[in-house]
């Protein structure tokens, strides 16, 4: 890195105080009218920067990666995901990546819980109905959701937010279930009282609500496959708050328009931006536009982890949040 200041490009806009903050640390570019980057805008910014702050929306792939110019050394993700970088490509070619690890935990997990309620109890069916006018006093056999307490919640993937969800969840009466690489330490297991399952097939025909909360890499990409989604009871429920590409989402479409699932409760989709237009349609269905960890709190910490992590790389020094193949 250069002995002054490092030439530092941001490609999103973010909360006013960490912008000024790092305008103040380092020679910052900006982006403040929160227009995403072409490909063609990514690349002459790797050409350019010692620094490239993306976000989860850039797609800084090998494309864009083979022009980078010699001075790019950090690639500062704003955001705990890095599936949106070729971490691979880009420690080949010398240069480091870091994210913003733990900061969204909590925010997320509130959102998860938020759609394992809304939806078995059909809190946004019931909203539209008075914004209709349909409301006319209270009925005994009207607007009947599905109790969630004494219900099985499978989680699959059992990191930071799986078990920020899980003590949610333990504490609205639901029985834990997971599945992960491996099974968590004891301690949190029985604090938890967590089932663990090695094979997904197995959780998955058992469970009446399933919360993804795993990462999207090429391990997961439609881990609920159309046969995964085919074993799970018919009444079941699905929350998403980690990655669209997780499920297979044409097909969890078509179950939810025959009344094999229950519904779902998705923050995330499989072709963001676009969203399936069918999705939208369906009433067993809450969507949220990917706001799961939209919180101001939130932001400025992942800020803050960004500029740690470029001031102390700046210093001469192995970042905190370094991205390494043995995470991914």
């Amino acid at each position: 890195m250069p002995a002054s200041k490092p030439l530092v490009i941001v490609t999103r806009k973010l909360p006013d105080a960490i912008e000024t903050r790092m305008r103040e640390l380092f020679d910052t570019r900006l982006n403040l009218d929160d227009k995403p980057m072409s490909q063609a805008e990514l690349i002459e910014a790797v050409q350019r920067c010692d620094v490239l702050v993306p976000t989860i929306t850039d797609r800084i792939d090998s494309k864009v990666l083979v022009r980078a110019g010699e001075k790019l050394k950090l690639i500062a993700n704003f955001g705990a995901g890095v599936d949106n970088i070729d971490v691979k490509t880009a420690l080949e070619r010398g240069i480091s990546v870091t994210n913003t690890p733990g900061v969204l935990t909590e925010d997320t997990a509130d959102m998860t819980m938020a759609l394992i309620l809304a939806v078995p109890r059909r809190l946004v069916e019931g909203v539209k109905e008075l914004e209709a006018d349909h409301f006319k006093g209270w009925s005994p056999s009207w607007m009947l959701g599905n109790r969630i307490w004494g219900k099985r919640l499978g989680i699959v993937g059992m990191g930071r937010i799986g078990q920020a969800v899980a003590r949610r969840a333990k504490a609205f009466g639901l029985q834990i279930h997971y599945h992960n690489r491996k099974p968590v330490h004891p301690s949190i297991e029985q604090e938890l009282e967590a089932t663990y399952w090695e094979s997904l097939d197995q959780m998955l025909v058992r469970m009446d609500i399933v919360s993804i909360n795993c990462p999207h890499t090429p391990a997961t990409y439609h881990l609920l496959s159309a046969r995964r989604l085919k074993m799970m009871k018919q009444g079941a429920y699905i929350v998403n708050t980690s990655r669209g590409e997780v499920i297979d989402e044409n097909a969890m479409v078509r179950m939810l328009a025959a009344g094999e699932l229950s519904g779902a409760g998705l923050d995330v989709f499989e072709n963001e931006p676009s969203v399936n237009p069918k999705l939208l349609k369906l009433k067993n269905v809450t969507v949220l536009p990917h706001m799961g960890s939209a919180t101001l709190e939130g932001r400025l910490d992942m800020g803050e982890k960004v500029i740690v992590n470029i001031k102390t790389f700046a210093d001469g020094h192995k970042p905190p949040d370094r991205v390494i193949p043995a995470m991914l």
